[in-house]
């Protein structure tokens, strides 16, 4: 695989523990604020939606430049976000700088995923797509795990810190290896905003809305869940977010293997195990062990769905791929935003923490129907020709 990969998987890398550290030193950054934590969880539904906003604005923006320009930019941006964070002296600041950062996350997966797939065989695509993702995973094995602790030792404000330093770093990647491939044509934004007259690609954003939301209902909120309701202590949330991401990182690998060759079938045997994980997580949550053998669980299927979800968009948006492409990652996070949301729901009525997993895998079995939906349509596409949406309809005077 070519070394351009290697440079946008440092970038996801530090955006992917930007993105999850969060969840790890959510208890201390409400204590300091002195805010709830379903009011603190704000700060991964703020950071959601700005993805949502951003990742189609940027994306747009971003077709007057070179690709690596852009992603260049981007890092700039998640740079200044995470550094406003670890500076905020108040929770409504903090809030602005998880939103700036949240900026560049739906742009750069979103530029990234093509530049991945440009760069290999038409065959290896979901793989080249999934090696990208790798930095998000590893950064839930290493980053997320590590940041928690530093945040639990010496303050959450020292870990968003080292998350604006490993911007730097992934910028110098992308700087150094990502090569130049030229500034995309100036027609080419009305041929990206045409892509979304098919129905496939609005149907595979609902699917990873759903799907990957219903993991977010559980995560948002797992160190008080372990603490609370498991038992665990704070250093034990730690090494189950090393667990998380263990799971995330081998159903990255699997999903990109699998993807290349059965595409829906995967998917369908994903989002069916993952709403039935997210639903027994309700009982298991309270016993150390089952809780530590579940997690994983629910992160390898969560993510093993990422790379055939985002492939699916590319070959249904083949026409022009980045904006769907990076809309689609916007999709990942309105999932997260809205399941946050959800979550904090349940939970702030006072059904307990566990409450959020129910959310969980009602989003997840909802995802899974659509799933089905989209595959007879494919099916019958294939037979009668693409299904586009509908034209709209002049009004009558």
């Amino acid at each position: 695989m070519p070394l351009a990969l290697l440079a946008l998987a440092i970038g996801a890398f530090g955006i992917g523990t930007t993105e999850f550290v969060i969840m790890g030193v959510l208890p201390q950054v409400a204590g300091e604020f002195d805010v709830s934590i379903p009011a603190a969880g704000w700060l991964v539904s703020g950071y959601a939606l700005g993805v949502v906003i951003g990742a189609p604005i940027l994306t747009v923006l971003g077709t007057k430049v070179s690709r690596k320009k852009m992603l260049l930019f981007l890092m700039g941006v998640f740079i200044v976000g995470n550094a406003l964070s670890a500076a905020a002296p108040t929770f409504g600041v903090m809030l602005i700088g998880r939103v700036v950062a949240s900026f560049a996350h739906g742009a750069f997966f979103g530029i990234g995923s093509v530049v991945a797939a440009s760069l290999v065989a038409p065959e290896k695509k979901a793989s080249a797509i999934s090696l990208m993702f790798m930095g998000l995973t590893i950064a839930n094995i290493i980053g997320v795990p590590g940041g928690t602790y530093v945040g639990q030792a010496a303050g959450w404000r020292v870990t968003f810190a080292i998350v604006a330093l490993l911007g730097v770093i992934g910028f110098l990647g992308v700087a150094m290896l990502v090569p130049e491939q030229g500034k995309p044509e100036a027609a080419r934004i009305r041929t990206e905003f045409a892509a979304f007259r098919n129905v496939q690609v609005w149907l595979a954003m609902a699917m990873t809305v759903l799907g990957y939301g219903g993991v977010f209902a559980a995560i948002t909120y797992i160190a008080p869940m372990m603490t609370d309701v498991a038992g665990y202590s704070e250093g034990g949330v730690t090494w189950l977010l090393v667990l998380f991401g263990i799971g995330m990182f081998l159903g990255n690998l699997l999903g990109g293997k699998f993807a290349d060759k059965a595409l829906m079938p995967m998917l369908f045997v994903t989002l069916a195990a993952l709403a039935v994980a997210l639903l027994l997580f309700t009982v298991t949550a309270h016993s150390q062990v089952l809780a530590a053998i579940t997690l994983p669980t629910i992160g390898a299927l969560g993510f093993a769905t990422v790379p055939p979800l985002q492939k699916w968009i590319l070959d249904q948006a083949s026409a022009a791929p980045t904006l769907a492409s990076a809309a689609n990652i916007g999709a990942f996070n309105l999932g997260n935003a809205l399941a946050a949301w959800l979550g904090g729901v349940v939970i702030a009525a006072g059904f307990g923490y566990t409450s959020s997993n129910w959310i969980g895998a009602m989003l997840a079995g909802t995802a899974l129907l659509l799933s089905f939906l989209a595959a007879f349509l494919d099916r019958r596409s294939r037979a009668t020709g693409p299904i586009a949406a509908p034209e709209p309809v002049a009004a009558q005077h």
